[in-house]
């Protein structure tokens, strides 16, 4: 499937279960999960292998040195590992603190 631009991205936020608060600028379903942001590939490829009991990934915002994000300044971010419960947890962390 190619990307699509869409007039509501917080529609398919809400659809993949993605919670309003992890939302960002991209929604991505891959493999069954939801990845909102821009989430390294590492962690993603880490997700499609590991295969935990999740709805997917999330970078809120867009964290300046995340993916795509990159330039003279960058800003630690972490990358949410989000619960069927809707919660989430630190699936891993970027930059320094």
């Amino acid at each position: 499937m190619k990307p699509q631009n869409v007039a509501d991205p917080a529609v398919y936020r809400a659809r993949y279960g993605v919670p309003h608060a992890l939302g960002s600028c991209h929604t991505a379903l891959i493999e069954g999960y939801a990845i909102e942001g821009h989430v390294p590939v590492r962690e993603i490829r880490r997700l499609l292998k590991e295969r935990p009991k999740a709805i997917g990934l999330a970078v809120p915002g867009m964290p300046a040195g995340s993916p795509g994000m990159e330039g003279a300044r960058s800003q630690p971010y972490d990358v949410l590992l989000i619960l069927p419960d809707g919660s989430y947890r630190v699936y891993a962390r970027y930059g320094a603190r």
